[in-house]
């Protein structure tokens, strides 16, 4: 049994791994559907990290690891992984340094983001968010919903079946075949989770859509993230596609209801 720490959970110990403590018995595993898909975690507790490689090879991923945030960058951009595990503080160069990095990078910038901090407090979730992050988990965290929260962002990040048309309003352009987006015949980096929201809204113009009705339809009903960050995807969003971020031409707030896209103006 773990003992506090003055009060503390000890959490170092808190991760060691076990049989016995919150992985996943053979008996518990589902089909290994996901054998090919490669995940880098950048985590200077090496006990976290030997846990997360655990418990996520087991459901068949492919897990390799760093220890800091200049290595972690580094291996990063020489082999791309399908999802990136990043804890927020780290050595070298922060997990908030290399979001923006993944962010601004066009061969990146649509690299799934779980971020990883030991930081409970709303304001640095949102912060976290603001800078690239997809979704985060708050340590110590369970083993099975960290798996749970990987495979939601994967899933998200996968292509569409069919071929949605393209939309052409003003000068925006948005592609979901290619999930690429132009203002001016400019293009426009945009995270996996930024297009859907932004695809999903100009695909029902001049409509109203509450934060939970975009939460269910662009996150879906195994989303961990919270209602707020509806509002910093739309803030994210304004930054790059409207002139005037402040006095936004599409993305609008419909104050005490939700967000629209208009056309109107276009």
């Amino acid at each position: 049994m773990l003992k506090p720490v003055h009060g503390i959970l000890n959490q170092k110990a808190a991760y060691r791994p076990s049989p016995r403590c919150d992985t996943l018995s053979p008996s518990q595993r589902p089909v290994r559907s996901n054998r090919m898909k490669r995940i880098l975690i950048i985590e200077d507790d090496r006990d976290i990290v030997e846990l997360v490689r655990y418990n996520l090879a087991n459901e068949g991923f492919q897990v390799n690891g760093a220890n800091d945030g200049a290595t972690g960058l580094s291996t990063l951009k020489k082999s791309p992984p399908d999802l990136l595990l990043l804890d927020l503080m780290l050595p070298k160069l922060s997990g908030l340094d290399i979001c923006r990095e993944v962010r601004k990078d066009e061969s990146l910038n649509r690299l799934p983001i779980l971020m990883l901090t030991a930081r409970g407090d709303e304001a640095d979730r949102v912060v976290g968010l603001e800078m690239g992050a997809d979704d985060y988990v708050t340590k110590p965290f369970s083993p099975r919903e960290l798996i749970a929260r990987v495979k939601a962002l994967l899933r998200r990040a996968e292509p569409p079946v069919d071929s949605p048309r393209t939309i052409d309003i003003g000068k925006l352009s948005i592609d979901p075949a290619s999930y690429r987006v132009s203002y001016s015949g400019k293009p426009v980096s945009l995270s996996t989770l930024e297009f859907r929201l932004l695809y999903y809204l100009a695909s029902r113009p001049n409509r109203v859509f509450t934060r939970d009705q975009l939460l269910d339809a662009v996150w879906g009903t195994d989303r961990f993230v919270t209602p707020r960050s509806v509002d910093v995807y739309v803030r994210r969003l304004r930054e790059k596609i409207e002139p005037d971020p402040e006095n936004p031409l599409h993305l609008k707030t419909v104050r005490g209801a939700g967000y629209l896209f208009e056309t109107r103006a276009a």
